[in-house]
Order: C-alpha cells, then structure tokens, then sequence
C-alpha cells in the first residue's frame, strides 16, 4: 500500500529518496539575476544572446506550501482497501462467462484501477486468450462485443488477429451497411482500429470507415448529449493513444451516466483516484519546494521553467504509486532536459557549448571549472547532481548498470545538439535524412527510456538493452513520432529562430509545399504507430509488461502534448485544464 511521503531521514524508505535534496546544502551560492548575466556577457561582450521570450511559469509558486491531508488520505485509503477484496472477487470468482469478465477488465482497464489487480487480469487474459477466439467464431456476438474484446487482448499485449472483424464486411472487402445503425459497435471498432499494425488492412478500412460515420453522426441533431460527448472525445482522443490517468477521470465522469454501471467499481475508481491524487499533489509539493531551494528560475532566467509540466508528463509514464522515486527523477531530469535544450536553441553560442557538449563527454565534476558560464556551470553540477541521486536509487535495487545508459544517452543528446546549433549558422538545408539522422536524438526521446527505466525496479539490464538496440522498430516509430509531433507545431517557430527543421529539410528534398510536408508527416506517425503497436505484442523478448506499458504510454503522452500545440514549451489554457483535471480537481464523492 501506498503511503504520504515520510520527511524523515529514513535510507530505507523509498520516499527518502524523493525527499532528501531538499535539506542538502547549496550546491552554489545564490547569485542574483543580474550577476549570472553580467558573468555570462563579460565571457561574450557584445555579443548578441538568439534569446526567446518563453512564456511564463502559469503555476508560480502555488505547490509550495501545499498541506497534505493526512485525514482524508487515510479515509480515501480506508474505502478503497475495503472494496479492493470485492472487486477482486468479481474478477477471479464471480462468473464462468468469459464476456462479462472481459467486460469487468475493461472497466478495470478504463477506470483507472487495473493497476491492483495486475497478477489476476494476467491470469484471466492468458486462460480467455486461448478459449476466446473459438468462442468469437463459434457465436453470433454482435460488432461491440467483438471490437471490445479485441481492444482488450491487444491493449494487454495479446495479438488476437483481425480477421474476428471478417464477418462484418461484405465480398467486396467493405463493412456492411448495417453495421452504421450500431452506434455503440461503431465506436468500439473505431476504438479496436487504433490497434492496427502492418497489414491489417481491415483495421485501415476500420478507421476509415467508422471516423466517417461517426463524424456525421456526432453532428446530427437527433443524437443525444451523452452520446455525442461519448462519440467526441473519441474521434478526438481515442483510449489508446490517450494519457490513461486522463481517461480514468473522464471515463468516470462517463461511465456514472450509464444505466449498466457497476456502484462498486465507480465508487471503487472514485476513491481511488482520490487517493492518488492526493499523493501525487505531495510528490509535486517535493518538487516545487526541490525547484525553490535551488534556484532555479533565476540562474536560468531564459529558460521554461515547468515543473508542473513536468510532473504531468512524468505521471503520464506512470502515474502508481509505487513509482514515485521514479516520478520525482524523471521531472527533475525533464527539468534539465529543458535547461539544455534552451541553452543550445535560445541562449548559448556555438563556441561556448562546444565546452559544455565535451563536459558532458566525460560526466566529471572537474569538467565544470572549464565551462565559460554560470548557466553551463549551474547545469552541468544539477546534472551531476541528479544523475547522482539516480544512481543512488538504482544501487538500493541492485541496478546499477542503468546509470551508464542514461550517461550515454546524454552524449549522444548534447552531441546532436551541438550539430544543430551548428547548422543553424550556415547556409545549406540539410536532406530530410540527414536531419532525422540527429533530429531523432535531439528529441531525447532514446535518453527519456533511460530516464523512464531507471524509476522501475521491473527494469532489467535486458530492458535496457531491449529499448536501446538499434534494430528495435519500437524505438526507432518512437524516435519519429517524437520528432515529428514536435515539429508539426513548432515549425513555423523554429524557422523564425534560424533553425533548420524538419519540414523545411522535407520541403526541399521533395520539393512540396509545407501543407504537404505535414500531411507527409502525419502518414508517417500513423505508419510508426503500426510499429509501435507490433512492438507491444507479445512475446515481448522477456521485457515485463509493466516496462513495456511505460514506454508505451511516453508515446501516448506525445500524442496528447503535441495534440495542438507545444504544451511543454507553450502551456495554453486547455491545456492548464487537463492538469487540473488530473492533478487538483477531486472527484466528487456522494
């Protein structure tokens, strides 16, 4: 069971680890504002700094001195600890029918709560994985039944083959016409389509056909409200490449609404996320107050400063409780990330990063006596620092052939930034090709899986070398799409800025316009999809389900981020209402 985080010096506690930076002493003095950029400019006098005018901090300092109710998280953990045994039962002792169990795992699944029953919902998977399929041939389930079931072995790693949708279409290949009268069997196979992977093309056919259909019914007057809401946030956020702690609150929201509800399992999923709510708001108090102490908005003034971000992301990997250690480096890390990345696209001169680009090479305190600024200096120790406090973790797990992972990965990330801070000085436009060829480095989407894996004692030295080897196609639809969403809404931007990007390489080496280098772009995400979801199926080469699911949901949470804009660089106010939804509202309660 989870519980608050002890401010107590306790090395054999989990959330010392989150905690202990915040009584450690300075890491460097507390220079002011003006100090960092009179010491920067007296290494570069009269040279002007590509500076980018970042939008705010929208959070400022609203974490910092939150309270954690220690009485309503022992209530929260009281209700949720006596219904927990319930819900088990239904789900390993309940029922003999193997549709109305796959439909408890999918409330499990889409409330939010699967997560207690991790063990049970494999058993039950891998016994109804092999009864199932003649079951679906052998019955006349209807197109929902089906499409759930599908979504449900292939959201848990099952590959169960498309052809079960065969019975739908017609000789020519083309679903039926009747089908369209079942709304609800038209937004569980739009759903089940997401799942598609190379070759299917009655999923390609599927996706088609239902974001047809059901756009023209969401517009109809005659649907109702529930059912519309249900068919928009579909077509807009479909479950599978959406932030699953997102989708619990608003499946809740959702699922209260409906007449076939289960009161246990919402009352259950209410609680629960409560409770982890609650958690999580402490986990971001820690680092706000880690942020503060020190000083970081002021040593790096042109710099985003997004812890909250930052946390939303990283819950957006794993949001359970038992990951909070790992929670509190992976936004600690992203922080840095950030720092780096400014420093290289919007403060730093080319000469001066070349010393923070070899500092890095060699991962030595010494180095940062070579580092021609304070920023560089302040960056590279909180770097050191960080790493630190990581290997510190992963030697308590018995894992410490992690850190030299993470090590390389920077290497390779700051190398890759250095190329392009580069090329922006000079004329050419590189090929689309050789742009990707450190593009998907410097979207450190290779170095967030070291970061990501070093919080979860499930990863082994075999994940590491799973996720890093070069002939993964998982990793390299990942290392696309990362780079691709981003430049899809940050082109015009970056452009402004003297960068080459993406679009613009493709633009010249294809010769279209930029409308099409984007429409290019996102066929590409939707192949790299394909090759993500393959990688998922199992076997998945002895990497546990738990390792995959989190590097799974990093691409989720670039679908969600890049959905309209840079919601890191360029926090919006929709997008400042689904961290609130997530990490400040609570769920009423009756």
């Amino acid at each position: 069971n989870a519980h608050p985080i002890n401010y107590k010096y306790d090395p054999k506690s989990p959330s010392f680890f989150a905690n202990h930076c915040l009584d450690l002493p300075s890491l460097v003095s507390r220079n002011s504002i003006v100090s960092i950029i009179a010491v920067s400019m007296a290494n570069t006098k009269g040279v002007m700094r590509p500076l980018v005018n970042f939008p705010e901090d929208l959070w400022c300092d609203r974490f910092l001195s939150l309270s954690f109710n220690n009485s309503e998280f022992e209530s929260y953990t009281k209700q949720v600890e006596a219904m927990k045994e319930t819900v088990k039962d239904m789900l390993v002792v309940s029922t003999t029918d193997p549709i109305e169990k796959m439909h408890l795992v999918n409330s499990l699944c889409r409330l939010g709560v699967s997560y207690h029953f991790e063990n049970e919902i494999e058993e039950q998977l891998n016994h109804l994985f092999i009864t199932l399929p003649k079951l679906l041939d052998d019955n006349d389930y209807d197109l929902h039944i089906v499409a759930l079931v599908f979504q449900i072995f292939r959201f848990n790693g099952y590959k169960l083959p498309c052809g079960v949708f065969s019975k739908f279409q017609d000789g020519d290949g083309k679903f039926k016409e009747q089908v369209m009268g079942d709304v609800k069997g038209m937004v569980s196979l739009y759903e089940a389509s997401h799942f598609r992977t190379n070759g299917e093309a009655i999923l390609d056919e599927a996706l088609d056909f239902t974001t047809k259909h059901l756009r023209s019914l969401a517009n109809q007057s005659s649907t109702s409200p529930h059912l519309r809401e249900y068919i928009e946030n579909a077509l807009f956020r479909p479950y599978h490449h959406s932030m699953q702690r997102l989708e619990a609150k608003l499946y809740i929201s959702f699922y209260e609404k409906d007449e076939s509800r289960n009161d246990i399992l919402l009352n259950f999923a209410k609680y629960d996320f409560n409770r982890v709510q609650l958690l999580l708001q402490q986990e971001l108090t820690v680092l706000s107050r880690w942020y503060k102490e020190q000083d970081l908005k002021s040593k790096f003034p042109y710099a985003r400063h997004r812890v909250v971000e930052g946390l939303f992301y990283a819950l957006g990997v794993y949001f359970e409780p038992r990951y909070a250690a790992g929670r509190n480096m992976l936004v600690k890390q992203t922080c840095l990330v950030g720092f780096i990345d400014d420093a290289y696209e919007a403060y730093g001169l080319y000469e001066e990063l070349q010393y923070f680009t070899d500092a890095i090479e060699r991962f030595d305190i010494s180095s940062m006596d070579e580092l021609p600024t304070a920023n560089q200096k302040k960056s590279y120790e909180t770097l050191l620092h960080v790493i630190g406090e990581a290997e510190y973790l992963v030697q308590k797990e018995g894992r410490s052939y992690a850190i030299p992972y993470t090590k390389d990965e920077w290497k390779k990330y700051v190398k890759a930034e250095q190329i392009e801070c580069r090329r922006k000085h000079e004329k050419d436009v590189p090929t689309f090709d050789e742009y990707m060829e450190t593009g998907v480095y410097t979207c450190a989407a290779r170095l967030a899986m070291t970061q990501i894996l070093i919080g979860m004692e499930e990863a082994d030295q075999n994940a590491f070398h799973w996720i890093l080897n070069s002939n993964n196609k998982f990793l390299k639809a990942l290392q696309i799409c990362s780079r691709l969403y981003n430049d899809i809404v940050t082109n015009e931007d970056e452009e402004k800025r003297g960068f080459k990007t993406a679009s613009m390489c493709y633009m010249k080496q294809y010769n279209v316009s930029r409308k099409e280098a984007i429409e290019a772009f996102r066929a590409k995400i939707g192949d790299a999809w394909k090759d993500i979801n393959e990688g998922c199926m199992r076997p998945t080469m002895g990497v546990p389900m738990q390792v995959v699911r989190a590097t799974l949901n990093y691409q989720r949470l670039l679908d969600l981020a890049y959905r309209d804009n840079d919601g890191y660089t360029k926090p919006n106010i929709s997008f400042q209402q689904l961290i609130t939804k997530v990490l400040i509202q609570p769920i009423p309660l009756d």
